[in-house]
């Protein structure tokens, strides 16, 4: 059977397109857990939404994958967004944790956002999934996520 293209030609790229995407640890091993290293996962995040390399409208940090809602331009693949964040994290996990180990797995999943049916069904997944992994209570009460620093940057903490 032949592997599905991902939209990897920027040719035939038209327009900005969303995906929800995860993509897990090496050998799921619980590398995100610390705060330490969910916060540095973030930092890179948020250096990309600010270069403006993509759109990020929700994420949950767990502590051996993480779940992203994303929006790539007609200049940018989910492949490329995928290498960015992933590379960029394991660039400065190792440089400035020393860390010299495996950090992610091969490849990530993504699964494209057709509708706001489908982008409120992932949003809804991304947050409860601390509490279905007994991680907190609330999504509001799980620290790495969209939802809580949203919230948190809105009090003005």
């Amino acid at each position: 059977m032949a592997k599905p293209v991902r939209n990897a030609r920027s040719g035939d790229i038209l327009r900005a397109r969303t995906f929800f995407v995860t993509t897990k640890t090496s050998m799921g091993q619980a590398l995100l857990q610390s705060e330490r290293n969910a916060t540095l996962f973030i930092d890179v995040l948020r250096s990309y939404v600010a270069a403006r390399k993509f759109q990020v409208h929700d994420f949950v940090v767990m502590p051996n994958h993480v779940h992203l809602l994303i929006t790539v331009g007609e200049d940018m693949t989910v492949e490329k967004a995928m290498q960015l964040m992933k590379g960029g994290f394991s660039y400065r996990l190792k440089r400035e944790f020393g860390y010299a180990g495996e950090v992610w797995q091969r490849g990530f999943s993504d699964v494209r956002i057709e509708d706001k049916e489908s982008l409120l069904r992932h949003r809804d997944y991304i947050a409860q999934n601390p509490v279905r992994k007994g991680l907190a209570n609330s999504p509001e009460e799980y620290p790495f996520c969209f939802e809580y620093l949203a919230k948190r940057k809105a009090a003005g903490a």
